[in-house]
């Protein structure tokens, strides 16, 4: 084979390979940006998911705090209505 004829051969080959690859990026782009969406709406319906369980538990945390200042409440006016009784000599 010729010099001139494998230099053409590697030529034609480049040129396709080329082609191919330019052919291909978009396609490739194309598949990984739907891709990336689809792993970000499924993170984002996760952390909603999650962000809608962290309000429910502190709306149960707050309901606990104000259970418990009324109970603080109503012990310690029991405490102030037993120290103004006069104690009983038995």
């Amino acid at each position: 084979m010729s010099p001139e004829i494998v230099v053409a051969i590697v030529g034609a080959v480049a040129v396709i390979a080329a082609a191919a690859i330019t052919a291909l990026v978009p396609v490739l782009l194309r598949r990984t940006r739907g891709a990336v969406e689809a792993e970000g709406t499924a993170t984002r319906d996760a952390l909603d998911a999650l962000a809608g369980g962290v309000h429910a538990r502190i709306d149960d945390l707050r309901a606990d705090v104000h259970e418990l200042r009324d109970w603080q409440t109503s012990h310690t006016a029991e405490h102030v209505l037993l120290r103004d009784q006069p104690h009983s000599d038995d």
